[in-house]
């Protein structure tokens, strides 16, 4: 993060929200973006061939991008932040960090084998179960509404990227239904 951001961004967490969130939305689970278990079993097969030492995150790199277009696609309002469009020295930050995951494929499996399992069900309970979602994030998701088109999730007033509110952007998605997303937004400070 650059000088002035409010708080640093624990990019550990960001990837952890975004992994759940994208296997939380495919075409097996809730079917908001067209990729089909390629963060469950399937994809790992598939890609270990091909990528043995890294294939969870080259699985990882696929959803995302798919997951990205489609919330683009339905909501991408200017001057706002989602869990796939964050302020450009986060996103930056991150995409800094993907070589150091990918150095530490050993310590990540646990978690992409865990994904790879994952049901049918709640989001919620899915970040819960991960310990991405404290009870007083959980209480302020089941309080935000969807849009009047349904699309999107605002998140009230403004803000600044931080963990909080990347949480919420992430658990943010529990409001949408299953073949029918609404994307999580937060309008940008200043």
């Amino acid at each position: 993060m650059t000088a002035g951001a409010a708080a640093p961004v624990d990019l550990d967490r960001l990837l952890k929200l975004r992994l759940v969130v994208a296997r939380f939305g495919e075409m097996d689970l809730a079917r908001w973006w067209n990729s089909k278990g390629m963060l469950g079993r399937h994809g790992a097969v598939v890609l270990k061939r091909g990528f043995p030492a890294t294939h969870h995150f080259a699985q990882a790199r696929v959803v995302f991008a798919v997951a990205r277009s489609r919330c683009e696609e339905l909501f991408n309002p200017p001057g706002c932040m989602t869990l796939w469009n964050l302020p450009a020295e986060v996103e930056e930050a991150f995409e800094e960090r993907w070589q150091d995951w990918l150095d530490e494929g050993e310590r990540w499996a646990p978690l992409f084998e865990r994904l790879a399992v994952l049901k049918d069900g709640d989001l919620i309970e899915a970040m819960s179960g991960l310990e991405l979602l404290t009870s007083e994030q959980r209480d302020a998701t089941l309080k935000l509404r969807r849009s009047a088109e349904g699309r999107a999730v605002p998140l009230p007033g403004t803000h600044r990227a931080d963990d909080g509110v990347i949480t919420l952007l992430a658990a943010g998605f529990a409001r949408g239904e299953a073949g029918s997303p609404a994307i999580p937004y937060a309008r940008l400070e200043g």
